[in-house]
């Protein structure tokens, strides 16, 4: 089985959007019928997030513990006792390719760290800044890249290299230099493809909303 994880906190705007994608994903005639599990991590949502999580029938944890790292942790677990292979992660304000899952499984390695491609209908940047982060990313295999939103793993290695940490930002990176430092066979690719929300309401200080945030700054600078 394969467990595709996703934390959610108050993501009512942008979660449907996200599962249409992962039920897709899910159906890839790629994958030779093995089954998929997406589960809602529901971290202290006072929304309409764990109505819509049971409009489209997804499996779902409630926490409420306004941690992603714990919760990331926690929908992992779950997913291992399930008995998944393969954890695949994204975000709630992202969509994935069809063939996301199919990607990362034929690359053959322990994790794959996938790019992102910021939302044409879901930005609140500036063209100055979106030149900005076009100008600094790479979009290209052996970049080095790291996004919760574009992450997979099998079960052996993440349970080897000691699993998501419990932080409130940056687990992602973290469980990548613990994947690293036990020896875990990394694919840095561009094939597995998500787009995700270039929002500047970020959901954590120090996220992708944040980086968004800084760009923004530096694009409105007056040059000299």
């Amino acid at each position: 089985m394969i467990g595709i994880l996703l934390p959610v906190h108050n993501e009512e705007r942008r979660l449907g959007a996200c599962l249409e994608s992962l039920l897709q994903a899910s159906r890839h005639p790629g994958l030779n019928d093995e089954p998929v599990t997406i589960l809602a991590v529901l971290d202290s949502c006072t929304d309409h997030s764990a109505d819509i999580a049971q409009e489209y029938g997804i499996a779902t944890l409630d926490l409420r513990v306004r941690n992603v790292g714990r919760a990331r942790a926690a929908g992992a677990r779950y997913l291992l006792a399930q008995g998944a292979r393969w954890l695949a992660s994204t975000d709630a304000d992202s969509s994935v390719a069809t063939d996301w899952l199919v990607e990362q499984l034929a690359l053959n390695v322990d994790a794959v760290c996938g790019t992102i491609t910021l939302s044409a209908r879901d930005c609140d940047l500036s063209a100055a800044t979106q030149a900005l982060f076009e100008r600094d990313y790479r979009h290209q295999d052996g970049h080095r890249h790291i996004h919760g939103a574009n992450l997979g793993v099998s079960a052996s290695a993440y349970v080897r290299a000691g699993g998501f940490p419990f932080l409130s930002c940056h687990e992602d990176v973290q469980l990548v230099r613990q994947l690293e430092h036990s020896g875990a066979r990394i694919a840095w690719s561009c094939k597995p493809q998500v787009t995700t929300s270039a929002r500047l309401d970020a959901r954590t200080r120090e996220g992708f909303g944040a980086y968004l945030q800084s760009l923004e700054k530096i694009a409105d600078k007056p040059s000299h």
